[in-house]
């Protein structure tokens, strides 16, 4: 009978331990229109990025639910669909996106120190987001050199590279004595063109084709052999919405890819954040902090390198635009060297975050925690789909009227246009992983499109 009370006082003991563990400190890293492959490009050398990968998780199939950057940060903050949360575009949407319910603001709700760097980008708006103790943003894009920045409400110009300036704002906020666990969202700027957005979302610089490394890097890379996926042999066969005449558009082509410099230009780009990322290590290892810290480090959407004749049009519902790097590093819950194979989507991070932060996730959530998969568990009711959505903007011409609604599964998938009648399409992904062959009117697809449909609209009813 001893042993017995002696064994339920000591297994009280472990569950009270468990229940009272600290909770991790939270370093959330995002990078502008970074591509899944790029950083694995041979010539691409970015140490802290790589060691997250070495030393914590890959997510090998992670995408965005909308591949534009306002709508994407917005479900990243959110947990939920464009259609849901309603920031559908880039144009100034500041109202609304004070009022999203933020994991940023649900962790500090119950206790969580919380601090944002960079840009917001859902408005031209820099005035702090509610839930944030530590805040250092710009209004819209901002500028990478020598940019106007609100420093906790100190707004002044501050010389120098902006991802430099926001690589010193993190620092600050990681060098400050912490009572509590924190949380910290890095926004990079980087990297994506130098340019301003209006309130309509119009662009100061329709090319969108300057990209600024810092001084020091304006040389890495050079005359580097870039990769390129089978695709950019492509020229839009098969879709007719790109194929459309219209005024003022060339028709696609290996001119109207993007430029190997330019590519090279955006992975100079980079490298600061990369070096950012080294320096948040070297804090947290001094404050033997790392190992109580999760970082996680992905981007808002890809681009396209040429594929299908196509460079900054990067809304499109393709694999280069939807397509994201994933890596979160957590040796208390993930083991190092690690892949994660099962679809995860942008709108999976808040309520992962909520569910590791000790809080439950809303009803309202579209995405789903991804701790079990952390944990290795096995997971027979992961998703099979998910919805892809934009909704046209005027930005550039060449995409006019081309919002859609789309779905993508392990071997299909289906994009129907919104505005533009007769001009859907349908890959056998398994068949055409580089999407080159529009299947839509072939009669081998019909049942496929016809899931495919059914699909679509059971999503949009509200199923996850």
């Amino acid at each position: 009978m001893k042993t017995l009370f002696t064994l339920i006082v000591s297994l009280f003991c472990v569950l009270g331990a468990r229940a009272e563990a600290p909770r991790p400190n939270i370093i959330f890293v995002l990078i502008d229109d970074l591509r899944l492959d790029e950083i694995h490009y041979p010539f691409v050398k970015v140490p802290n990025i790589m060691r997250i990968e070495r030393e914590g998780v890959k997510f090998n199939n992670a995408f965005v639910t909308t591949p534009l950057c306002s709508p994407s940060r917005a479900s990243f903050l959110t947990g939920q669909y464009v259609h849901k949360h309603g920031i559908s575009d880039n144009t100034a949407r500041d109202p609304q996106s004070h009022k999203l319910n933020t994991f940023i603001k649900q962790l500090h709700d119950v206790g969580y120190e919380t601090g944002f760097v960079g840009k917001w980008h859902m408005g031209l708006d820099d005035n702090p987001r509610p839930g944030i103790d530590y805040w250092v943003s710009v209004k819209g894009q901002g500028r990478y050199i020598d940019p106007v920045v609100n420093d906790n409400g100190d707004r002044k110009t501050n010389v120098g590279y902006f991802t430099d300036i926001l690589n010193a704002a993190t620092l600050r906020f990681l060098e400050k004595e912490h009572t509590k666990p924190f949380l910290l969202y890095v926004s990079h700027k980087a990297i994506h063109p130098d340019l301003q957005q209006a309130a309509d979302g119009t662009l100061s610089d329709p090319n969108a084709e300057n990209f600024i490394p810092a001084e020091r890097h304006k040389q890495l890379y050079a005359n580097a052999p870039v990769p390129h996926r089978p695709n950019v042999k492509s020229a839009g066969e098969g879709k007719p919405a790109l194929l459309r005449k219209l005024d003022g558009v060339p028709p696609l082509s290996r001119e109207t890819g993007t430029k190997d410099e330019t590519i090279r230009n955006r992975l100079r780009v980079l490298q600061s954040a990369e070096e950012g990322l080294g320096q948040i290590f070297e804090v947290l290892e001094r404050k033997k902090q790392l190992d109580n810290t999760l970082i996680i480090f992905t981007s808002d959407e890809g681009y396209f390198y040429g594929e299908h004749g196509l460079s900054v049009e990067r809304r499109l519902a393709y694999e280069e635009s939807i397509r994201i790097p994933l890596l979160m590093r957590y040796p208390k819950l993930i083991k190092a060297g690690s892949a994660i194979e099962q679809t995860t989507l942008n709108i999976d991070i808040c309520p992962t975050l909520l569910e590791i932060g000790g809080t439950p996730v809303p009803p309202d959530v579209d995405g789903r925690s991804l701790v079990p998969l952390l944990n290795g568990e096995k997971v027979p009711s992961w998703r099979k789909s998910f919805l892809i959505e934009y909704y046209t903007d005027k930005v550039f011409p060449r995409i006019s009227h081309m919002g859609y609604k789309a779905v993508r599964t392990d071997r299909w998938k289906y994009i129907h246009y919104l505005d533009l009648n007769g001009m859907d399409e349908l890959y056998d992904l398994k068949k055409d992983p580089y999407e080159m062959k529009n299947v839509i009117d072939e009669a081998g697809s019909v049942k496929g499109l016809e899931e495919m449909m059914k699909e679509l609209g059971r999503i949009l009813e509200g199923a996850k």
